[in-house]
Formats: structure tokens, C-alpha cells, sequence
């Protein structure tokens, strides 16, 4: 275990109940792509409840960089002056898209039919992620895309003609074939792609709202190239992975409940309901008007006594975000939860299934690494010493853990919990939780 002397850390101290209401930030996948699709449409995009964290800041600072220009009412609400699909121009220097993983993927799908070469570069964790899965079906539509071994630096050259393809991917993923619908709107005739299970809509959802024609056959979604966006008015809603720590948080400790107020309930992103009411988790559901695409609702959540379960696979593409602060509600339930099928973990901020399981045996919890998931026998946590690998998610659902453990729990490199949910000790404490960072 890295001994955090020179890294952010949290110490959290057991509670017994949470309780209260809150609204948790916005939504970050959606923040993303509303800035991206505003910044290639024609005319203005009006975006409120944005999402103010160092990612997507990232992709902020990027578009300025590409010729777009952003105004900031505030840090929630911004104007974006679209410049048209193909009226970007070259940022002369890398683009760096610090720990964003969505924005280094998607950029690659909308930069790759432009005129001029751009280069991508992350920090340290993401220049260790894999890019060729993105790069593979791009080059196929006739981009031409270096990185090095796989990984970032991205480099891509423009003045490439692109045409559509009819492609199948292997694993499903949401990054993957949001890059691909951007490299479509550049790409001379059909773009037609397949996914093995159904994925997160956001991009489907946004294009049509900015006025693309797309058309949804069971898992195959097919784009026409060429098509104008027009710029429009989009509410960005709470950000349903952030609301995902104080749902668990709420079934292990919410005896009065606790709401999370206009979060986004897609449910190409609500497997974690799914898999807690399995477990007999007591969750309500009241959904509220929004302006936009996407569903919202309030969401109210009571302390029940959970169960093991097997999660389905078919669970897993709709819940791949969530799954670290599940493993904590499986680590709290009576008996043994198997999720498989989730190889997907291994390539995210850090190799979740890895240092998930590091984590549970750190705190007592018994439990079996899979070679695509994981099998975790609920028990009694202890205090203990958690190595976060600089991973958001493990940092902040090792917190909700405290709600179980007999003792603290010092959480080491917690400082990119920034890069998605800012402020995030302060709504931990106001709901309960005894979280000194």
C-alpha cells in the first residue's frame, strides 16, 4: 500500500445513519458531449447545470483552443457559439485532456475529419489508457491516427476523407461508438454501428436534440453523414454516477431516508436500481418535468436489510460506472454477490476489479478476483488503510464504506475525486459522514 505521505487523502470515521436531501452536480457525460456537439453546430447552445469539473473544464479549455468561442455566465451555465462541422481550426500546440477519458475518446471522433492535425495528451493515468479500440473503426472510415503503443500521445491527421462503415463492436462501449457517431457527422454516406449490449444513449439523444436524424433498430443505431446540427437549449441533470454513492450510502444507513433531487435517470444508466432492488434495496422513483432529452427524477432512498445476488451480464454495460460503490453494497449484504462479465473495469481510471479487491480484503471483507469480475462474501468491514491509485470512484465509495466499518478508514490519492464530483466532502458531511479531507 502506497503510505499517501505526499498525496491528498481522507481519513472517514464510522456513522450510523445518513439522512436529508441533496443535489449532487451535473452530469458529466453529458456536459461533455453538450459542449462538443454545441461547439460544431450552427448557431448558439445554451447549456445550464453544467458541470464545472477539471474534466470537463478539459474539453472546455480544448474547444477555446480549437476556435470556439464559450461564454461563462457562470460556472454552471454557458453560451456556446457554435462554428459549424467542419469550421474548426488548428489549436497549434496538444491538447490536453488531463484525466478525462470521455473527452480524449470523443475529441478523437471529432477531430478526425477535420482539415488540420491535432495531438491529444492526458496526465499520467491517462496517458497509460488504451486507445485503439477508439482508433481501429476511425481508421477504418480513413483516418489516419498514431499513438504510441496503444496509448496517448493521439496524433491525428487531417485532411482525411472519411466514409461511412457498417461496424460491429466487440466490447460494448459507449466511448467507442460516441467517437464513431461524431466521425460520422464528417464522413461521406451510412454509418451504421452495432453494439453486443445496449450502452449509454447520450449522444443519441443529444445529436437528435440538435437535430440530427438518427435511426435505433434494436442494438444497431445508423447515422447519415452530412448532416447540420443547429444549436438548441439543453439542462444538463445531477449526474446519476455521482447520485450512485449516496444511493448505496442511503440503503446502508437512510432509517429517516435520504432524496437526491433532478438527477438523470436514462436507463441506459440505471442498472445500479436494478441490481440493489435485487439485493431488496428500497428505492422510490418521482420523476420531475426537465428541458431536454434526458429523464429526470428524484430519487429517495431507506436503509433495508440487503442480500447477495448474481448480477446478470446483461446488468453490466448499463451499470459500468457504478460498480465500485456496488462492490461496497455487496461487501455489506448478507451472503455472496458474483458479478461477471465486467472486464470492462480493467481499463478504466485504474484496473477496478484489481484495486476494489485490494481494497474489500483491506477492510476484512472476504473476496475472489475473476478474470472478468468478482465474487464478494458480505461481512462485518474493519477500519483500514485504502490505496485509491488515484481512481475517483474507489476513493469515494471506500467513504460510503465507513457507514459499515468498526473503524476509520484512511482513503491515500483522492485528489482526482475533483475531476468529478467537486465539492463532494461537503455533501458527504451533510448527509452524515464523518469525512475529514
Amino acid at each position: 500500500m502506497n503510505s499517501g505521505a505526499a498525496t491528498q487523502h481522507y481519513l472517514v470515521r464510522p456513522a450510523s445513519r445518513v439522512s436529508g436531501s441533496i443535489t449532487v452536480p451535473g452530469d458529466k457525460s453529458i456536459s461533455h458531449r453538450a459542449l462538443m456537439l454545441g461547439g460544431i453546430a450552427n448557431g448558439s447552445t445554451e447549456i445550464t447545470g453544467f458541470l464545472a469539473s477539471e474534466d470537463c473544464l478539459a474539453t472546455l479549455r480544448a474547444l477555446r483552443a480549437l476556435g470556439v468561442q464559450v461564454d461563462q455566465h457562470d460556472a454552471h451555465h454557458l453560451t456556446v457559439h457554435g462554428r459549424g462541422t467542419a469550421a474548426l481550426h488548428a489549436a497549434g500546440q496538444a491538447l490536453d485532456m488531463g484525466n478525462a477519458g470521455t473527452a480524449i475518446r470523443l475529441f478523437m471522433g471529432l477531430l478526425c475529419g477535420q482539415s488540420f492535425d491535432s495531438t491529444l495528451i492526458g496526465d499520467s493515468s491517462l496517458m497509460k489508457r488504451p486507445m485503439e479500440r477508439v482508433a481501429a473503426p476511425l481508421r477504418q472510415m480513413g483516418a489516419r491516427i498514431d499513438t504510441r503503443d496503444g496509448r496517448p500521445p493521439v496524433i491525428i491527421h487531417g485532411g482525411s476523407r472519411l466514409h461511412g462503415i457498417d461496424y460491429t463492436l466487440p466490447i460494448a462501449s459507449a466511448q467507442v461508438k460516441s467517437a464513431v457517431l461524431l466521425a460520422a457527422l464528417s464522413a461521406e454516406g451510412i454509418t451504421r454501428i452495432t453494439e453486443p449490449a445496449i450502452t449509454r444513449d447520450h449522444t443519441e439523444r443529444m445529436l437528435g436534440g440538435f437535430g440530427a436524424q438518427l435511426q435505433r433498430d434494436g442494438l444497431a443505431v445508423t447515422l447519415q453523414g452530412g448532416q447540420p446540427l443547429r444549436g438548441t437549449a439543453i439542462q444538463v441533470p445531477a449526474d446519476f454516477s455521482s447520485a450512485a454513492f449516496f444511493i448505496v450510502a442511503g440503503c446502508l444507513a437512510a432509517h429517516e431516508g435520504l432524496t437526491l433531487r433532478n438527477v438523470g435517470v436514462n436507463p441506459t444508466r440505471t442498472g445500479l436500481l436494478d441490481m440493489l432492488r435485487l439485493m431488496g434495496a428500497d428505492i422510490r422513483i418521482r420523476p420531475v418535468v426537465g428541458e431536454g432529452p434526458e429523464p429526470i427524477a428524484d430519487i429517495t432512498v431507506h436503509a433495508a436489510k440487503l442480500r447477495g445476488i448474481e448480477v446478470s451480464e446483461q446488468l453490466v454495460s448499463v451499470a459500468i460506472d457504478e460498480f465500485p460503490v456496488f462492490f461496497i453494497a455487496a461487501a455489506a449484504a448478507d451472503g455472496e454477490t458474483v458479478v461477471r462479465g465486467a472486464g470492462e473495469l480493467r481499463v478504466k481510471e485504474s484496473d477496478r476489479l484489481a484495486v476494489m479487491a485490494d481494497g474489500l480484503r483491506a477492510v476484512g471483507i472476504q473476496c475472489e478476483l475473476l478474470p472478468d469480475g468478482i465474487r464478494i462474501r458480505g461481512g462485518g468491514m474493519v477500519g483500514g488503510h485504502i490505496d485509491s491509485h488515484g481512481d475517483h470512484r474507489i476513493a469515494m465509495s471506500f467513504t460510503v464504506a465507513s457507514l459499515c466499518a468498526s473503524g476509520a478508514i484512511r482513503i491515500d490519492d483522492v485528489a482526482n475525486v475533483a475531476t468529478s464530483f467537486p465539492g463532494f466532502p461537503a455533501i458527504a458531511r451533510s448527509v452524515g459522514l464523518q469525512l475529514q479531507a
